[in-house]
């Protein structure tokens, strides 16, 4: 029981590290390849920059208060001998502080949704795929950019006909 119970504490802790797709970081919609992409007017810019400022300070908030779970988890866990009852208190507070990060994500998100139209919110949901993708590791270790058979220029440019040896998976 206490080893099922220790697994699960830890996969808490993990997933509180565990990131789901989000826009790009800072304020995207004024980076100047952005605004070309997706065709921002001057006043959609503005009223993105006021949701968010508006958000800014309960996101900043809600990150502090997951943070502060997260750190009252992982002291608990190692404890030499973690107590069940307090170990799942921190965890339901974690649980629940990153609930309302997301909540409050989601309500900017929704805000921001509603400043693009149709057309910029396509747009924007292709790249953010592609971000997606780039980020999530290949399981025969390539680079995500590389074709199934590796780099475009072939297996390992400028050292003959030797295939790159890449490193096998530990499943």
């Amino acid at each position: 029981m206490t080893r099922r119970f220790l697994i699960a504490a830890a996969l808490i802790a993990a997933a509180t590290f565990a990131s789901a797709q989000q826009l790009p970081p800072g304020k995207w919609w004024r980076r100047d390849e952005v605004v070309r992409h997706l065709g921002l007017s001057t006043d959609q810019q503005n009223r993105l920059d006021r949701i968010y400022a508006e958000a800014a300070s309960d996101l900043i908030d809600a990150r502090g208060e997951v943070e502060k779970a997260s750190i009252a988890l992982r002291s608990e866990i190692d404890q030499p001998q973690p107590n069940h009852n307090s170990v799942m208190k921190t965890a339901a507070r974690l649980s629940a502080a990153r609930g309302k990060l997301f909540e409050r994500e989601l309500l900017m998100l929704l805000d921001m949704r509603a400043t693009l139209t149709e057309q910029q919110w396509t747009k924007m949901r292709n790249v953010l795929d592609r971000m997606e993708q780039n980020r999530k590791p290949r399981m025969d270790g390539g680079n995500p950019d590389d074709g199934p058979d590796g780099p475009p220029n072939g297996p390992n440019p400028g050292r003959g006909n030797r295939p790159q040896q890449r490193p096998r998976p530990n499943l």
